[in-house]
């Protein structure tokens, strides 16, 4: 727990100083807490999430779980909470295991640049495409491996492929139908590419963008398709997250989405029945984190406390997804002061 609390107060100040230095987002420094004084209260949670899903997690990098274990995202998401703690590949207390995430991923990356693994159960395959893709794209730069580029490389360029007329994704790596979802998964994993110094067509970021704005609804939620106008609390998590990573941090379309999220503030208790509860809380405390200010701390306290009294004695978090996927989520969640990962900063 001593490395954990170095990384912590390490995160703290460099985000304290960042926020003096440039005043992100045009706040000040004292409407923030340190990331440390935040996350105090989750250290034991994050400690054992982190600690089931390595004990969890094969030597091939794939986890144990019955039937989702193989799945790419469930792969990726464990990653990214390990690189989150602060690890890096090869380096820290869960160096090993990103190594393993890293191999399982790349080695199961198709001639064709689909990453979809033989048994990676999957509901889509496109979203355990998108957020490997994210994943890789974190992890770039982190280590010198020479196939690590050409798999990212060859799994951008599907997403580009497969984008359809109206600018978004579905479950295939077609270009057919597109659903909010998805595409929200492809557009994450794109910028955190773009991020790395792997190219991304402009045109194809713009499409996207457009997509998710015609998914917006007057109340300020979103749309799952744009012939299915009803709102929902986690794909307008994701949304509102789509438009902060296009670097639209103001305007109409930020307040309207704020303002429908805020009807789900998490609670104790409240949200854990909700569908899709540990999907729409990862977007949901990315939005917030963007936002800043009082709805940053009010939320991020809210998730946090409610996390805290629903982990397992075993470390998980419960989902009918998967175990792994589920503690991976929530050990994200309550890391996110960290400000460890580029896809996550401000």
């Amino acid at each position: 727990m001593a490395f954990t609390r170095k990384i912590l107060a390490f995160a703290s100040i460099a985000l304290s100083c960042s926020l003096s230095a440039s005043r992100v987002l045009g706040q000040e420094l004292d409407a923030e807490q340190t990331a440390a004084e935040l996350m105090q209260p989750a250290e034991q949670a994050i400690e054992k999430g982190l600690a089931f899903l390595a004990l969890r997690q094969r030597d091939d990098g794939s986890f144990a779980s019955s039937n989702m274990g193989g799945n790419p995202a469930v792969v990726a998401l464990g990653g990214m909470a390990m690189l989150s703690s602060g690890s890096s590949p090869g380096r820290g207390p869960f160096g090993d295991q990103l190594n393993r995430s890293i191999d399982y991923l790349v080695a199961n990356t198709q001639a064709n640049g689909f990453i979809s693994p033989a048994n990676g159960a999957t509901h889509g395959p496109m979203y355990g495409h998108g957020f490997a893709t994210l994943f890789l794209a974190e992890v770039y730069g982190m280590t010198d491996r020479d196939d690590l580029r050409d798999a990212l490389a060859r799994a951008v360029g599907v997403i580009v492929k497969s984008q359809n007329s109206e600018g978004g994704w579905r479950y295939q790596p077609q270009p057919l139908d597109a659903d909010l979802s998805v595409t929200i998964c492809q557009i994450m994993a794109l910028r955190a590419a773009r991020n790395a110094g792997i190219e991304v067509p402009n045109e194809t970021v713009d499409a996207c963008i457009a997509y998710v704005r015609k998914c917006q609804n007057p109340d300020g939620g979103f749309s799952y398709m744009l012939n299915q106008r009803s709102s929902m609390f986690p794909r307008s998590a994701a949304g509102v997250v789509a438009l902060y990573s296009a670097g639209i941090y103001k305007g109409r379309e930020i307040d309207r989405g704020l303002a429908y999220l805020a009807r789900f503030e998490p609670r104790p208790g409240q949200l854990s029945n909700q569908s899709h509860y540990y999907y729409g809380q990862y977007y949901g405390v990315q939005a917030m984190w963007h936002a800043g200010g009082d709805r940053w701390q009010t939320w991020y306290r809210g998730i946090r406390d409610s996390l805290i009294t629903t982990q397992g004695a075993g470390g998980a978090w419960a989902d009918g997804v998967a175990p792994e996927y589920a503690t991976a989520m929530a050990c994200i969640i309550l890391q996110i002061p960290n400000n460890a990962l580029p896809i996550f900063q401000r």
